[in-house]
């Protein structure tokens, strides 16, 4: 996104907080980016960063064609610092290092520009330290702090800056912007049931083993009504080994419950559109049939109750067998 105006289309009261802002010459010398995965916390923030280095601002937005603004896109500026969890957190060692930049004058000008991405994984001593920009800022500087947990962070870093709350992307929004980048209206439907991230719905969409499970949450569900003592087999031959990791498994159990939704929404509306299980009519009535409407609640709370397991660690396999088991009665 290379203006303010393509961000507002998908965060409206962000972007004006953030144009008053400049409008006014009132840019803080701190702010918080809060929301969920694929918000824009990180393009809003290049894209501030590249207005205050910008040497040919067109109004409130950067040029984009400026030496500076081609640096922050290739992310080689000298004067703007990116920092990211080293493994599971971000550490001491690394805002020293910060500190350590900053007692250097600009390569470009005064201006300097630090960018903290998933800030909620700061160190409670990486945490203090950083506390040294914020209570002395230099004019010059600008701090951008972008996370998802913005609850978890210190609550003496979250009063120093201004907090700025990114909402989820609507549905229909999604939809729309992930048809005009060429993905068809059944998969772009799917998708923005699944993220409000438009980054990560496009890697989904060209992603091999998304489009394998989907087909095998698909089979599953069908499988119930055509072959229903073969169930178990069928997640050990093909759920498990398809579905290892921890992100794996809760995206399966997401699209299930798409799945189960689809009938459920055939039960109370007839002429439903469904969003993960196929339109065809002569397979979409055996399946609603198999199930009553008491039944489905269940089930989708049971779906519920599995994703809790897997976030409280329990063993994954256990948890995708009870849930086959309890589906099954």
């Amino acid at each position: 996104m290379k203006t303010w105006e393509e961000i507002e289309q998908i965060q409206p009261v962000a972007t004006r907080t953030i144009m008053n802002s400049i409008k006014k010459n009132r840019i803080s010398h701190a702010y918080l980016f809060q929301g969920d995965r694929g918000t824009g916390k990180k393009e809003m923030a290049l894209l501030l960063a590249k207005y205050l280095f910008c040497m040919n601002r067109q109004g409130e937005n950067p040029c984009n064609h400026c030496i500076n603004c081609q640096r922050i896109d290739s992310g080689n500026h000298p004067d703007m610092h990116w920092i990211e969890p080293d493994g599971a957190s971000i550490k001491i060692e690394q805002v020293r290092n910060l500190q350590k930049e900053f007692t250097y004058s600009g390569m470009e000008s005064n201006q300097k520009v630090y960018i903290i991405k998933d800030a909620d994984t700061l160190t409670v001593n990486a945490a203090n330290r950083l506390l040294k920009f914020l209570e002395e800022p230099s004019v010059e500087t600008t701090a951008m702090m972008l996370t998802e947990n913005g609850h978890s962070m210190l609550s003496t870093i979250r009063s120093r800056c201004q907090i700025i709350d990114l909402q989820p992307l609507p549905p229909g929004i999604l939809q729309e912007r992930l048809q005009q980048e060429g993905v068809n209206e059944t998969d772009a439907k799917l998708l923005s049931a699944l993220t409000n991230s438009l980054t990560e719905a496009l890697e989904l969409a060209q992603d091999d083993w998304f489009a394998d499970a989907r087909k095998i949450v698909i089979q599953w569900v069908e499988m119930y009504t055509a072959q229903p003592e073969d169930i178990y087999t069928y997640i050990h031959q093909n759920w498990i080994p398809h579905f290892k990791d921890r992100e794996g498994q809760e995206r399966g159990l997401d699209l299930l419950i798409l799945g189960f939704k689809d009938i459920l929404h055939q039960h109370i509306y007839t002429d439903a559109n469904t969003i993960l299980l196929s339109n065809d009519s002569s397979k979409l009535e055996k399946i609603v049939i198999t199930f009553s409407q008491t039944q489905l609640l269940t089930i989708l709370n049971q779906i519920l109750m599995a994703k809790r397991k897997l976030k409280a660690n329990v063993q994954p396999t256990l948890v995708i067998e009870q849930l086959a088991l309890q589906i099954q009665r």
